[in-house]
């Protein structure tokens, strides 16, 4: 929703850290952001400190109508195909259609995402699984009326991927854990999925979600597995 509104002429509210690094970009939500910033790409509108908190905040806004126009091709290039499925791929996720979701995925990494957006090796690092979370996180942006959208935040003994916490009392929970299959370590796919669902179980990422009053019956759980252009999601 931040890029959406910026697109439009909007600003975006949040913290900069000027001294930011690459490592950070994995686990830090404002990182991006300062990294546009130092790139010339946004630039500082306002600048305030929370007085509550001590702390300061940067309102800030693409940098001229060159720069928005740029942002919005990249994002009307990647999506412009898929708009119906897009819809149908969130529906599916709240209603744990399996599915439906792995055909979309396939069917969107088949047709738009290049070897060297997803990775020529999938046992290269962890920048393809950076690359396809990101990538899902983008398609649950439209959600935030409805749910509390974090990434990388700590729950029981670890980071989760991402985590969406229901507003509403009858909304189920998601929790999503995204992984590049270990040729070594993994015979398929399948397995690779089966290690993201027991990651979650394993390192209690739900914990967040129950301290809330989540039942944990109203949690869906998702691990994606990723080699290259293809997908695989299974769900518990």
């Amino acid at each position: 929703m931040e890029l959406e509104n910026l697109l439009k002429g909007g600003v975006l509210k949040t913290r900069i850290d000027e001294q930011i690094i690459f490592s950070q970009l994995d686990g830090r939500t404002d990182a991006v952001w300062s990294l546009l910033l130092a790139s010339g790409y946004l630039r500082v509108k306002h600048y305030f400190i929370d007085e509550e908190w001590g702390r300061d905040s940067y309102e800030l806004a693409l940098t001229n109508r060159e720069v928005r126009f740029m942002f919005g091709q990249m994002i009307d290039g990647w999506f412009k195909d898929f708009v119906p499925e897009y819809n149908d791929f969130v529906k599916a996720m709240l209603l744990g259609d399996i599915k439906a979701m792995n055909g979309y995925m396939n069917k969107v990494a088949l047709a738009t995402f290049s070897y060297f957006d997803s990775g020529i090796k999938p046992s290269e690092e962890s920048e393809p699984e950076r690359f396809y979370h990101g990538f899902v996180l983008g398609l649950t942006v439209d959600l935030s009326d409805r749910y509390v959208i974090t990434s990388n935040r700590e729950s029981g003994f670890g980071r989760y991927d991402v985590m969406l916490g229901p507003k509403r009392q009858e909304d189920c929970a998601v929790i999503m854990e995204f992984k590049v299959r270990d040729p070594i370590e993994e015979k398929n796919l399948e397995e690779t999925a089966s290690e993201a669902l027991l990651q979650i179980e394993r390192k209690r990422y739900a914990a967040a979600l129950e301290s809330r009053g989540v039942a944990s019956e109203r949690i869906r759980k998702y691990g994606f597995a990723f080699e290259g252009k293809t997908v695989l999601i299974r769900n518990k």
